[in-house]
């Protein structure tokens, strides 16, 4: 008892440090203010303001706000102006001259620097800069002097200043950007077609309407967020529909398997049978399913509870937390799924049901544990000085204490249940091998520690962020007018205790869409991983591709990593579910469209049975296509007249013969007659079986991918409004960082489906198929680009990412063909010379020009990513 009263007492102490770091900041700010503001000396001085209005392909038009004021010296706090920024007077004197008695900043209000303040003869001007953006949802916001008050396509701009209300003002321009405006005061000194200027007005007198384009009012509309919620539920209920279907799909093949009507894979029944005769464990397929309903449902209801703002803090509690218990429970994470044991291991031992029993205990005992935590809260909340809904007016330290404890739980707990699936998903995929199963089954409990632990303190990190965030906010809001009482602070520190869980718990829900990744790649792995016995892998069939099952698994993993990531960039989330929709049908358009015009399928199925059957078969393709290269290459020598020592006709014999090694194959069917023993080993890849070469190129893609991901995150960083959200949102450093990874799964799950499909896809050379698979990407970007241009915003990023994965693609294409003449690399002086020898490259002039294709790629990606 004395060590939990002394753990309680450590983490009060944390707690009052955390949240009251800013406490003595704010208390000194708030002594500053000052009684009041003198007028005199006022009425002498010079203001000038600008507003400028830039809508130019933004989602949110960019309003700007310019004002310089040249105050007098006479003016009693005019000195206090060249003070130093953190001192007293110059806040109260900098309050006096732009705030006025108007209330504390508006939290829409932007500043990009501190008012620059510079003092000559006898007078001091300050010129301060403001700007905000723009949403219809707005019904009135202020930047500098301005007020702006939206309502529909009419915008009504006042100037409506909180001091010097009675003087006249040298000059007022209003830049409208080419808008169509209407001069409400009629008093305007010159107009233009982008501009009205005011001269010697008063403020009261300056009114104009501004008519936005029908372009803008659609963007508008198509982000209100009740299109937009509809839209990310029709994301979700349509990828719980595919999941539904493809496990579906999946059971049926495999029951038509078993009836013997289906050749089997070499250990699928071995498989089905462990997982039949298992401990009770769940199938991939059930575990999918039940992903399915789940993950639907758990988006649904946030997205519903995220329109109920009456909800206390109390209630979301109540819901979430035996939420999250049940999410782990049902997962089940102590299950043995159907991974195999480690080489060497002994079979299924009669205590494995024990060993289960232990696991269960562990990762239960610590569930329950933090949940009552989290609930001990809710429950005696009167100890923690807090009210019945935890919405306390002003939290003591002890309460504040409360709201940590109640946050910390339940976002831990939904980070373990996502943890646990993710982990139940590795287990019924064959992911979890060896060290890392028996580890679990040795020791469970320490290693629910370690991922308690790690959790607790990725947990810690969100709340410290959150808190970090929300007092840069305040100090941004209240940088000049701050109450004297530091009640509103507190009030204000609060809030964002109450709120931080339900915050980050739709974080978590919004990037839990990877699990559902994780989960289609497991059952894929499932049906497709060699079959092992004693240790060993037993040899699997040379497929020319996946089968339809596997096909529609391997679209919709393509559609979640690929083409998920640049729905962002559509400016659209009513259109999500569509997106999805459109990237599976526009790649099963192209398969069906192009697999008839693949290498492999011209040639026919008798000579993939006699050429490419078994390891022999390949090598001694590799070698026909290694005679042809050296043919070709003595060819244009003997053109080149450098070689002396072979005729053209003997040459011309051994393409023949190669030409017949063909023909014989495909049992008399004469081929195409451009398809040559080299276009079918680049064809047929690297490795035996297309799961491999779906790796390999998975591997190289993810490679590749860094650079365009630095690239992409620094396109996002230069747009104003992004960085803005990434600096002061309460997830915006995390949300960098989710989408750093997920930038690194979309190029490695594109990598996978290029490789997987890399026999089917149409063109000799396997840059012609990077190309078709971005074109059957580029079908629902192109879509989206038409959807911008009619809007009229910037479709740069969505052009940037299509680039980008047509580079990555291509480069991957490159190391692919190397990797199919690896046993040559040992004769060739650098991987280039490889290249331009199975590329067969002949000449100054043809390197020249694969160069300048190359530069063209890396020139067009710059255009996009600078204009």
């Amino acid at each position: 008892m004395a060590m939990i009263r002394w753990w309680w007492r450590l983490l009060s102490l944390i707690v009052l440090v955390v949240c009251g770091c800013g406490c003595g900041t704010a208390q000194a700010q708030q002594r500053s203010t000052g009684a009041g503001c003198p007028s005199d000396g006022l009425r002498d001085s010079t203001v000038h303001a600008t507003i400028r209005l830039d809508e130019h392909k933004r989602t949110y038009p960019l309003v700007t706000s310019d004002m310089t004021v040249s105050v007098p010296r006479k003016w009693r706090l005019a000195r206090h102006l060249t003070f130093s920024e953190r001192s007293p007077q110059y806040r109260q004197a900098m309050r006096c001259l732009l705030r006025g008695d108007r209330p504390p900043g508006d939290q829409n209000e932007w500043h990009p620097y501190d008012p620059v303040v510079t003092a000559k003869g006898d007078h001091v001007t300050v010129r301060y800069v403001a700007y905000t953006w723009i949403s219809q949802e707005m019904h009135s916001v202020h930047v500098g002097p301005w007020e702006i008050m939206p309502q529909g396509k009419t915008w009504t701009i006042y100037l409506r200043p909180p001091t010097f209300q009675t003087i006249r003002w040298s000059e007022i321009d209003a830049d409208l950007g080419g808008l169509r405006f209407n001069d409400l005061s009629e008093q305007a000194w010159s107009s233009s077609e982008d501009d009205l200027v005011w001269k010697n007005q008063v403020p009261g007198k300056v009114a104009v309407a501004v008519d936005l384009p029908w372009q803008r009012t659609l963007a508008e509309e198509l982000g209100r967020s009740a299109l937009s919620t509809a839209g990310v539920a029709s994301w979700w209920v349509g990828a719980s529909i595919v999941i539904v279907l493809a496990a579906l799909r999946t059971r049926r093949a495999d029951a038509v398997a078993g009836r013997g009507t289906v050749p089997e894979a070499p250990g699928a029944q071995q498989v089905r049978a462990r997982v039949a005769a298992g401990t009770g464990d769940l199938s991939p397929v059930q575990t999918m399913l039940q992903w399915a309903v789940l993950s639907a449902a758990i988006a649904l209801t946030l997205l519903l509870l995220a329109s109920q703002s009456h909800l206390s803090p109390r209630s979301h509690a109540l819901l979430f937390i035996p939420a999250g218990v049940a999410l782990i429970l049902v997962a089940r994470p102590w299950s043995r799924g159907v991974s195999p044991p480690a080489r060497g291991a002994v079979p299924d031992a009669p205590t494995r049901s024990e060993i289960q029993r232990r696991q269960a205990r562990a990762v239960i005992g610590t569930v329950c544990a933090v949940a009552a935590a989290g609930l001990f809260v809710v429950l005696v909340h009167d100890a923690f000085g807090l009210p019945e809904g935890l919405k306390p007016k002003t939290a003591t330290a002890v309460g504040r204490t409360g709201l940590v404890v109640l946050g910390l739980a339940t976002v831990w707990l939904w980070m373990a249940a996502m943890a646990a699936w993710a982990w139940r998903f590795a287990l019924e995929g064959g992911f979890v091998r060896g060290r890392w199963a028996a580890q679990w089954d040795r020791a469970p409990g320490r290693c629910v520690a370690a991922v308690g632990a790690l959790l607790a303190v990725l947990a810690g990190v969100l709340l410290g962020y959150a808190l970090w965030v929300g007092k840069r906010t305040w100090v941004r809001v209240h940088w000049l007018a701050e109450p004297r009482d530091p009640t509103p602070y507190h009030r204000y520190i609060d809030g964002l205790l109450e709120g931080f869980f339900f915050t980050d718990l739709v974080w978590l829900v919004a990037y839990s869409w990877v699990l559902t990744g994780v989960a289609l790649l497991a059952l894929l792995h499932f049906r497709n991983r060699p079959a092992r016995a004693d240790g060993g892998t037993r040899a699997e069939p040379f497929a020319l591709g996946p089968s339809n099952p596997d096909l529609l698994l391997i679209t919709s993993m393509f559609a979640f990593f690929v083409g998920l990531r640049a729905a962002r960039f559509a400016g659209a989330n009513a259109f999500y579910g569509i997106w999805l929709l459109l990237n599976i049908l526009s790649l099963y358009a192209v398969l069906a469209v192009g697999r008839r015009w693949s290498v492999l399928s011209m040639l026919g199925d008798c000579f993939r049975v006699q050429r490419l059957g078994t390891e022999e078969h390949r090598c001694e393709l590799l070698e026909k296509a290694h005679a042809y290269r050296g043919v070709n290459h003595r060819m244009y020598l003997l053109d080149q007249g450098r070689a002396d020592d072979v005729t053209c006709q003997e040459l011309e014999a051994e393409l023949h013969g190669l030409r017949e090694w063909l023909v014989e194959g495909c049992e008399g069917i004469e081929p195409p007659e451009r398809i040559s023993v080299l276009d079918v080993a680049l064809a047929w890849g690297p490795e035996g079986h297309w799961w491999h070469n779906a790796l390999r190129a998975a591997r190289l893609a993810f490679w590749f991918g860094i650079p365009a991901t630095g690239l992409l995150l620094y396109f996002e960083a230069r747009d104003p409004f992004a960085s803005t959200q990434i600096l002061y949102g309460l997830t915006g450093i995390p949300d960098v960082v989710a989408e750093l990874f997920l930038y690194q799964l979309a190029w490695a799950g594109a990598g996978f489906t290029f490789g997987a499909l890399w026999r089917l896809l149409p063109g000799r050379r396997s840059q012609v198929r990077a190309w078709i698979l971005t074109a059957a990407y580029s079908v629902p970007v192109l879509l989206a680009t038409l959807l911008r241009r009619i809007t009229d915003t910037d479709p740069g990023q969505l052009t940037l990412y299509s680039v980008l994965l047509l580079s990555v693609l291509t480069l991957t294409s490159l190391w692919m063909d190397m990797a199919t003449f690896r046993a040559e690399r040992q004769y060739w002086p650098s991987p280039l010379a490889l290249l331009v020898s199975i590329y067969q490259l002949r000449g100054l002039s043809g390197q020249i020009a694969w160069l300048l294709v190359q530069l063209g790629a890396a020139i067009t990606i710059w255009y996009h990513l600078t204009r």
